[in-house]
């Protein structure tokens, strides 16, 4: 398979993309390492992509690079897209000055033609965008037919009941913002997320003609229920969703 043809750099949204530049080195050594990503969120979206050899895949929303490195080990060709500079020169250093990283925001259209990629991975990215519409529209148009749209989301229910139990005033059923402030590495940054029942994020997959195959509530690695057993108690809950939809293209 043949790397995807270079495209124009889109503009990054200046809030997002500020916030994640202010301490995209702590980020990279949180999400390195840290049990959340490396012993939940990754895995489990590496266990939904199954073998990936040869495929076109684009890592939505790459950050440092960490999910790009692990398709491109086992034999994918990658390209990363990310709103953050920050966060693609750590990409950088982690992928080596060849691997195919572009700055754009998924607020945007997708600068790559229709049917460019065979699978698309949107890792905890989603919940930056108020409407998934368009952006879920332009993933749609360049996944060539037989095409995967890979995705994971905090859990609703989950980001809902933290709120409640802080004694924040919340409607699960509403698209809602929530800001917080993030501190990593000794870099802080104030972050913006939109939440959404898990209806609305169906509703919004399945306009975009996506056939969900899988929906997963992952339990973390064992490793991380041993080394953190109150905050991986499978009793309490999951923290996120892992989605695998197909792409329909009827027309």
């Amino acid at each position: 398979m043949t790397p995807v043809p270079e495209g124009r750099a889109l503009p990054a949204d200046p809030a997002r993309a500020s916030a994640y530049d202010s301490f995209a080195e702590g980020y990279t050594g949180e999400n390195e390492t840290g049990l959340l990503h490396a012993y939940y969120n990754r895995p489990a979206l590496l266990e939904l992509a199954g073998d990936v050899t040869g495929r076109r895949i684009l890592d939505a929303g790459c950050g440092s690079g960490p999910l790009f490195a692990a398709l491109r080990d086992r034999g994918a060709v990658v390209t990363g897209i990310d709103a953050s500079t920050g966060m693609l020169e750590q990409a950088r250093q982690r992928l080596g000055a060849d691997a195919d990283l572009r700055v754009a925001d998924l607020a945007d259209p997708l600068l790559f033609p229709d049917d460019a990629f065979d699978d698309i991975v949107a890792s905890l990215v989603l919940h930056y965008l108020r409407d998934w519409g368009p952006t879920l529209g332009e993933m749609r148009r360049v996944l060539a037919p037989g095409g995967r749209l890979i995705a994971s989301v905090e859990h609703p229910f989950a980001n809902f009941l933290g709120q409640r139990l802080a004694g924040e005033e919340t409607n699960y059923f509403q698209t809602r913002n929530r800001i917080e402030e993030w501190t990593m590495g000794g870099q802080t940054a104030r972050l913006s997320f939109w939440d959404r029942p898990l209806h609305a994020m169906i509703e919004a997959f399945t306009a975009a003609g996506f056939r969900i195959s899988v929906i997963s509530e992952p339990p973390a690695l064992p490793a991380a229920r041993e080394l953190c057993p109150d905050v991986f108690d499978e009793s309490t809950g999951t923290r996120f969703l892992c989605f695998l939809f197909f792409v329909l293209h009827a027309d």
